[in-house]
């Protein structure tokens, strides 16, 4: 497949601080769902941003559908081609109502009030929130709001999807249900993301930023299970991936659902002490089946 992203010696500084961006080469082909992680502060956010045109690149070159972008107007340039998902909804919304929310892209595209009316119709449909033209944006639950704000892309129908954090801070029906939307997107997609079930769920390959630099690039499995180097690039294997790896792994391994009690004192502001039991429960594997339990005290 054709490339359809492709920077060349790509660096970015913001004002005169530190470097957040150096020498990024890098080509996505059409099509295809990259993921970016790395800590924070590693680049990923302002790769995104330099995508879509809104920050102008320090150096280097920024080639999409073959086509170098200029070094003005870079934002209207790609209006159509490239859409960008903010990683707050808030700062994506902010009309009066999700119709005006919706159509502002397509408004200032200058198309015709009917094709704007269709464009709408037809985004708000795919994100499931079909009758919310009227609804005052603010008002939305934050699943619903997020869904407006790729709504709001979608009506540009632009063939990149860009993504900064898009799960971030939602509940776990929200966050599926924005996920199914990812995964349905018909193009090519691009995720800053720090949700590693978000990866394994929709990215065909994931690029590991660490201080602005690429880490690594390569299949999601292959990275996001190599605990030595998720350490190295100051990132910790999320306990959803270990016991994953653990379930697949037919290593003798049983799976449990431990019940830890952790107590602890806890003193009040008129003075008196009060014993506390704290309990929690997650998934441990190990090679045999005895069970285990623990207890914290703090004094």
């Amino acid at each position: 497949m054709n490339s359809v992203i492709q920077t060349k010696g790509l660096s970015y500084r913001y004002g005169k601080g530190r470097m957040a961006l150096e020498k990024i080469d890098l080509s996505i082909r059409e099509g295809e769902t990259v993921a970016l992680i790395g800590a924070n502060g590693a680049g990923k956010s302002t790769l995104l941003l330099l995508l879509r045109g809104i920050l102008d690149a320090g150096e280097g070159e920024i080639v999409i559908h073959g086509r170098g972008l200029p070094r003005r107007g870079k934002i209207e340039a790609l209006a159509g081609e490239v859409g960008l998902v903010v990683q707050d909804p808030d700062d994506q919304l902010f009309s009066s109502t999700v119709f005006d929310d919706v159509a502002f892209g397509a408004v200032n595209f200058g198309l015709p009030r009917d094709e704007v009316e269709a464009r709408v119709k037809r985004a708000l449909a795919a994100v499931g929130l079909s009758g919310f033209e009227e609804r005052i944006p603010h008002h939305l639950s934050g699943g619903e709001k997020r869904r407006v704000s790729l709504a709001t892309v979608y009506a540009m129908e632009p063939s990149i999807l860009l993504l900064d954090e898009p799960t971030s801070h939602l509940d776990p029906k929200a966050r599926l249900e924005v996920i199914r939307l990812i995964r349905d997107f018909p193009g090519t997609r691009v995720i800053a993301t720090h949700d590693f079930e978000l990866i394994l769920k929709v990215a065909s390959r994931v690029i590991l930023l660490h201080e602005g630099k690429i880490a690594a690039d390569g299949p999601p499995v292959s990275i996001v299970t190599d605990e030595k180097l998720l350490r190295e690039k100051d990132l910790a294997m999320p306990l959803v991936v270990r016991y994953l790896m653990a379930l697949e792994s037919g290593d003798h391994a049983a799976l449990h659902a431990h019940e830890h009690e952790h107590v602890y004192d806890y003193h009040s502001r008129d003075g008196k002490t009060e014993r506390r039991i704290l309990r929690h429960s997650h998934p441990h594997a190990h090679e045999d089946d005895r069970d285990h339990g623990h207890e914290h005290e703090n004094q």
